[in-house]
């Protein structure tokens, strides 16, 4: 069986697999759904995993800010432009769980978003 893994930089998949952020940003909207594993970036390992349930968006800064939390951060902190412009989804995860160890995998040539796992 197939299953997805999607890339995110730290401390991004730290904060994801250990239930602080329930929102990714991206750049537009997936029609994946259903339990992923998270990639932390850079390191060759997957930490943990979640459900992608939905997407918002596109979003505004003013909608951000208003969902601050979800992004473990204070609206405050959150300040134009956006890094997507007008093209800012936020992809909602759930049920994040990290794993008691991480995991290897192989990294297929020029995965930036997505990788698929067996």
């Amino acid at each position: 069986m197939d299953h997805k893994g999607i890339i995110i930089r730290q401390p991004f998949a730290d904060w994801i697999v250990g239930g602080r952020k329930t929102w990714e940003l991206r750049g537009s909207a997936t029609k994946v759904r259903g339990r992923i594993a998270i990639i932390a970036g850079g390191t060759g390992t997957i930490v943990g995993t979640c459900e992608l349930c939905d997407v918002e968006g596109p979003l505004k800064l003013k909608d951000l800010r208003a969902n601050a939390k979800k992004l473990n951060a204070r609206a405050d902190d959150i300040s134009g432009p956006l890094h997507y412009g007008d093209h800012t989804f936020a992809w909602v995860l759930r049920g994040a769980k990290r794993l008691k160890k991480p995991v290897p995998y192989d990294h297929p040539r020029g995965a930036v978003i997505w990788v698929r796992l067996s």
